[in-house]
């Protein structure tokens, strides 16, 4: 039997209230950013509207996704006990606090904003490090992913309060790649692995054969990209290499048989998340080193493409897997998988267009918020609700 407590859920597991309201925010700074081309005003006070888009989009919308994936990742990995109760409401509670700060930017002081919005990491750090600790994982090299991401947001902080536009945008820069990082490490775990157990349901022959060494090579990739654009960002060295990560993941991802997970809607959308990764690269380093015009909107290949599709993913996945259902993508589902990659091809090939580039913003806005509200529609629900089995989390 399942308690009259038990109905509301959305605190008895990390994944809940963070899920939620990255599909949210997904939503509701898309619709903040549309009404600024549209009205053409910025009342906010940031030195632009951009830094506070991609800030959002970044720290907010990406900061929420990560924190709702370690929360749940973490006591997998370290059979500790998950997190859930008055310690998540306070993690909420901090997220929240960095998201309605800045509304206010033109009227706060802007070292209180940068504190309260900087509380995040640490915080969450701070509750994820014991457990990482008693259970002895490899995966302790995510806090110093989540102390980069703050040191990323620092970064930011500091360049406004300096009022310098090309310092914030390197902040973005760094922190940008560390999503790269760790997007290259997690896929590198999870998208064979969902695409093997997927397939072995209906052919227990299936292989993907492991190479730890070509693993090593693309994560070693990354970490070069990420040290270059700190000490040349911009470069034809930045450019160079990206375009040599991008030949090392496409070979990463070649091994992993996409054509056989075509079948299965939860399984294909992660291998083209995955597929931005090296799109973001290509047309990196081609813009860098020939200056096309064409991959001229590579940091959305990364942002709209590769983040927003692996949350996308791993979302939808996590919270079937976590609360007891089968791990098929329901018809809305796939649907907005389709909406998110139109969003992505949309908003990519904007700079072709010159002509109707606020158009094509716009077109691709209004494709990213129908995706992220179908997510609410269908998961809403399974965030706030018991799970399907009965069984507590």
């Amino acid at each position: 039997m399942i308690n009259t407590y038990s109905k509301f859920a959305l605190f008895n597991y990390g994944f809940r209230p963070f899920f939620l309201l990255a599909g949210l925010y997904a939503v509701i700074a898309m619709l903040i950013w549309l009404t600024i081309h549209i009205i053409g005003i910025w009342p906010i006070g940031t030195p632009t509207s951009y830094l506070w888009h991609a800030h959002e989009m970044l720290f907010g919308f990406v900061g929420a996704a990560i924190a709702g994936f370690l929360l749940t990742a973490v006591p997998s990995w370290t059979g500790q006990r998950g997190f859930s109760g008055l310690p998540l409401i306070i993690l909420v509670v901090v997220w929240l606090g960095g998201r309605l700060v800045f509304p206010f930017y033109a009227h706060l002081p802007s070292v209180f904003i940068a504190i309260v919005d900087l509380a995040f990491f640490p915080v969450l750090g701070l509750m994820l490090t014991p457990s990482l600790i008693k259970g002895k994982s490899r995966n302790l090299v995510f806090l110093l992913f989540l102390l980069f991401l703050f040191s990323a947001n620092l970064i930011f902080h500091v360049a406004l309060v300096q009022n310098n536009v090309v310092f914030a945008s390197y902040g973005l820069l760094f922190g940008i790649n560390i999503v790269l990082l760790i997007i290259t490490i997690i896929g590198g775990r999870i998208v064979p692995a969902f695409t093997l157990s997927a397939i072995r349901r209906t052919d227990d022959t299936f292989v993907i054969m492991p190479c730890p060494a070509l693993d090593r090579i693309a994560i070693a990739s990354i970490l070069l990209v990420l040290i270059t654009d700190l000490i040349w960002p911009y470069s034809a060295a930045a450019g160079w290499l990206a375009l040599i990560a991008a030949l090392i993941h496409a070979v990463r991802l070649a091994r992993w048989q996409t054509l056989r997970g075509l079948g299965e809607a939860i399984v294909w959308i992660l291998h083209i998340g995955y597929a931005w990764v090296i799109i973001g690269l290509a047309l990196k380093g081609l813009f860098l080193l020939t200056g096309a015009i064409f991959g001229a909107a590579w940091m959305h290949a990364f942002t709209t493409g590769a983040f927003a599709t692996m949350i996308l993913a791993v979302m939808t996945r996590a919270a079937l897997g976590h609360t007891g259902r089968p791990l098929i993508a329901p018809p809305l589902i796939v649907v907005s998988y389709v909406l998110l990659t139109l969003a992505t091809i949309v908003r990519v090939s904007g700079p072709v267009f010159p002509e109707v580039y606020l158009y094509n913003i716009a077109v691709s806005g209004v494709l990213w918020i129908g995706a992220f509200i179908l997510f609410l529609v269908v998961y809403t629900p399974i965030l706030i609700g018991p799970r399907a089995d009965g069984k507590p989390g």
